[in-house]
């Protein structure tokens, strides 16, 4: 079933079902209409949603945030991914609301053997749920570390100053840290290191040259002149 648009046939607004349902047939090409059903179903179930027959005549608006991202999740799952890449998966969820998601996730993970790729600014999702962690400005890896290495030495000047950003709650501060400036437009980067403009620790051939990857330790390494001591 589709809804129109009264304004326009242009605007089809699907259900959760049809959406799901039309994703699982486009790997499953001769597969019986009943047989789709019984998969999407499954797939509700898997994601946690409750009372998945009812819900698959439903549409996004009315289902909550949370649920909304849940279906998201089933879509993705539709085609077993042997890898999930998960871009700002938790915006717009409140905080107890995207912890079940993330926990959602890990347990998707453990069940599947699938690996996922989280695209995050928040360092506590960094924290919970990945392995290693690739830091990157204008486009480019500044650091790659794991967790633990990357939170105990963060070594690149744009990862420490991502650490300082994060306000500590057992601190009282005047004012909050942030870093000056802007990022570059990547379709009209400066020369050198993308981060120079913005660097505390600049020097001239930082605006010359893009520095080399250097390690700082077992498999953690940053691309800064200051760590080649140059």
């Amino acid at each position: 079933m589709i809804l129109q648009d009264p304004m326009t046939s242009l605007n089809p607004v699907y259900t959760v079902g049809n959406q799901l349902v039309e994703t699982i047939r486009q790997g499953r090409h001769q597969e019986r209409s009943s047989g789709l059903r019984s998969r999407a179903i499954e797939l509700l179930q898997k994601v946690k949603i409750a009372a998945p027959e009812s819900r698959m005549g439903n549409y996004p608006h009315q289902m909550s945030g949370g649920m909304r991202q849940r279906v998201v999740g089933a879509i993705a799952l539709a085609g077993a991914p042997k890898v999930l890449i998960a871009d700002e998966a938790t915006t717009s969820l409140d905080a107890t609301i995207q912890y079940q998601y993330l926990t959602l996730l890990k347990e998707l993970q453990q069940e599947t053997g699938m690996a996922i790729i989280f695209i995050t600014h928040d360092f506590g999702i960094v924290a919970k749920m990945c392995d290693r962690v690739a830091v990157m400005y204008a486009g480019k890896v500044a650091e790659l570390a794991g967790v633990r290495d990357l939170f105990n030495q963060p070594s690149h000047p744009y990862t420490e100053a991502l650490m300082r950003s994060v306000p500590n709650v057992d601190e009282e501060v005047e004012f909050l840290y942030s870093i000056e400036g802007q990022p570059p437009g990547l379709d009209d980067l400066p020369p050198g290191c993308t981060f120079a403009p913005r660097c505390p620790y600049v020097f001239e051939r930082c605006h010359q040259e893009f520095p080399a990857s250097v390690s700082v330790g077992k498999d953690h390494t940053a691309t800064c002149w200051k760590l080649l001591g140059k």
